[in-house]
This record gives structure tokens, C-alpha cells and sequence, in this order.
């Protein structure tokens, strides 16, 4: 038997009859149907040869669609209708009449006040006398809580509706100046001692990394901020460096950013070497730290004897339980100390 690598496929091909070639290519469009280059209408061979019998008329087509659904015949009913009523014809039933022994009979003067009571007045009475059934829970307080006026204006029969909604105002945008703040930072200006940049979207990274940059040699600013101001690992591992180096910090706020698991272990384990910071609020990020890193947070805060406030939501109840142990007794070491 020949080696199949042997064989000649141009020579095959000269042999083939201008049918049999034909035939092949017709077989071929078939080897590749999910071939994404190819449009969607080549993606399967032509199995018509019909050509066709003239120009395309949509109102042709329509009338003869709708001509053979009329013509075709409809399916019979399993149960044909006959039109006759079945079950019972439904009566209402007559109301009981109230015997004499126990009608309620009231003084001309109160039933006449009563016939002409509106249904504002009627909720009121029956608030007064307890029947908190028939009206909302604000109709039955606003008219124990009145006197001398009619509370509820709707009636009894009236639609609970909700409460009225109150529109607060919008926050303002952050006014604070970026560029500015970064060269107060970089000449260490002792009147600048909280930086807030939170919610500012449109700090680039660079400058994101500068500020942090720049908290190494500061030593006036004790609230750093830069909550949703979409920082990134790049950022993380700037404040990480920061973290060893500062030693006038006393809360951070990297809330709600982008910052992974790689980026918040490097933050986790710079606190090592910080002993002044306070507060810590990493929480709300963009994906979810992971075990490991609750792990890292809890061991860190046992052996951090500094911060008081520790903002992050564990999803482990192990770390979340050694974290909570470890801010207890920062906090009752630091209530000790003012006893003295």
C-alpha cells in the first residue's frame, strides 16, 4: 500500500472531469460550516438548482400566504361548543335582617349627626372608639393625636397611599483642588492636615501615585482620604510604600476602588511597620479580597497594637471574629492608659 503523503493531488485534479470537479467543490462547502469569516448565508452549500421564476413581489406572496390560510381547513373542537349554559345561574345571597332585641338604637340628636357625617368625621369617630381596623395605621394615629379639628380628610374607604417622598438635595462635587493639594503636600505645608479626595473621578493614576509619593516626607497631614477615585493596584503598592515610610498618618480611606487581593496584601503587610496609623477603611472594593487576605488582615491587626477602627466587612467568620478580638483590646489598652 502507498504512502498517502506520496500522492500527487495536482495530477488528481488535472484527471477530473469539469462534472466530478463540480461535484468536489459542492462536497467541500460543507468541511468548514462554522468558519467565521464566511458570511452567514455560505456557511452551508446551495442544495437548490432551481433559478428563479421571476422578480420578488412581497404583495404577491402576502395575498397567497393569506389565500392558503383561508383555504386551509380548521381543526375540529375535542368538545364542540353548543352554546348551552351549564352549572347554576348565580343569585346573591339576601342580607340577614338584624332582629329587633338586637338593633342599636340612638338618640334622634346622635342619629342625625351621624346620617349627616361626612367620611372624614366618620374616621375620626371610629379612631376615637378604637376600631383601627377600618383605616390605616396613619389615619387611626393622626386622629388620636388632634383635637378640636378633623385630622384625616379622605375617609375611611380611602386608598392607603405612601408616604410623600422627600427629595434631597444632591452632594456637591468635591471642590477640592488636586494639583494644588499634591504641591502642599510635596512642601510639607503645616496648615494642610486633612487631604479629601474622595469621589473625584478624574485623577489620573500618575497623580494618584505622586500624592503618595509625596506623604513619605510629609509630616503634617493626619486624614488622608481617596474613596472612589477608581484607584488601582498601581496605587495600592505606592501607599504600601508609604505606609513604612510616614510616620504622621493617623487614618486612610481607600474605600470603594479597584484595588485586588495582590494590591491590599501588599497595603496589609506595610502595616508592619506603621505604628501611628489609627483608622483603616479598605472596604467596598470593586472584587472580593478572598480568604487569604482575611486571613492577613486578622493576623495583622493581632499584632498591631495602634488602630482603633478598622473599616471592612469580612465574609469569614473566623477573621471577622479574631479582627473584632484585636480592635476590643487596641481600644481597652487605650481606655487603660486615660485611667492612669
Amino acid at each position: 500500500m502507498s504512502d498517502p503523503r506520496n500522492i500527487d493531488e495536482d495530477a488528481i485534479l488535472k484527471g477530473l472531469s469539469a462534472e466530478e470537479l463540480e461535484q468536489l467543490e459542492y462536497e467541500l462547502q460543507e468541511m468548514d460550516p462554522e468558519n467565521a469569516m464566511l458570511p452567514a448565508g455560505m456557511r452551508q452549500r446551495d442544495q437548490t438548482k432551481k433559478s428563479p421564476t421571476g422578480p420578488f413581489d412581497r404583495e404577491a406572496l402576502m395575498q397567497h400566504l393569506e389565500k392558503q390560510a383561508l383555504e386551509h381547513p380548521d381543526r375540529e373542537d375535542l368538545v364542540p361548543f353548543t352554546g348551552q349554559k351549564k352549572g347554576k345561574a348565580f343569585v346573591p345571597k339576601k342580607p340577614k335582617e338584624v332582629p329587633i332585641h338586637e338593633q342599636v338604637i340612638l338618640e334622634p340628636e346622635l342619629e342625625e349627626a351621624l346620617k349627616n357625617a361626612t367620611d372624614a368625621e366618620m374616621c375620626d369617630i371610629a379612631a376615637i372608639l378604637g376600631m383601627y381596623t377600618l383605616m390605616s395605621n396613619k389615619q387611626y394615629y393622626d386622629a388620636l393625636g388632634t383635637t378640636g379639628t378633623i385630622a384625616n380628610t379622605e375617609g375611611i374607604n380611602s386608598v392607603v397611599k405612601p408616604d410623600p417622598f422627600k427629595s434631597f438635595p444632591e452632594e456637591p462635587p468635591n471642590p477640592t483642588n488636586v494639583e494644588e493639594t499634591l504641591e502642599r503636600i510635596l512642601n510639607n505645608d503645616s496648615s494642610l492636615t486633612e487631604v479629601n479626595l474622595n469621589n473625584i473621578k478624574d485623577i489620573p493614576i500618575p497623580t494618584l501615585k505622586e500624592v503618595f509619593d509625596a506623604m513619605k516626607e510629609n509630616s503634617h497631614v493626619e486624614v488622608l482620604s481617596i474613596a472612589a477615585t477608581r484607584s488601582n493596584d498601581p496605587v495600592a503598592y505606592a501607599c504600601a510604600e508609604m505606609l513604612q515610610e510616614n510616620t504622621s498618618l493617623q487614618s486612610l480611606n481607600i474605600e470603594s476602588n479597584f484595588i485586588t487581593s495582590d494590591g491590599m496584601m501588599a497595603i496589609i503587610k506595610a502595616m508592619a511597620n506603621n505604628a501611628t496609623l489609627v483608622e483603616l477603611k479598605i472596604d467596598n472594593q470593586r472584587q472580593k479580597l478572598g480568604d487569604t487576605v482575611e486571613m492577613e488582615i486578622a493576623s495583622m491587626l493581632e499584632n498591631n497594637s495602634s488602630i482603633l477602627k478598622f473599616g471592612y466587612h469580612f465574609n469569614q467568620q473566623g477573621p471577622r471574629a479574631r479582627a473584632a478580638i484585636a480592635i476590643t483590646r487596641n481600644n481597652d489598652m487605650i481606655r487603660q492608659q486615660r485611667l492612669r
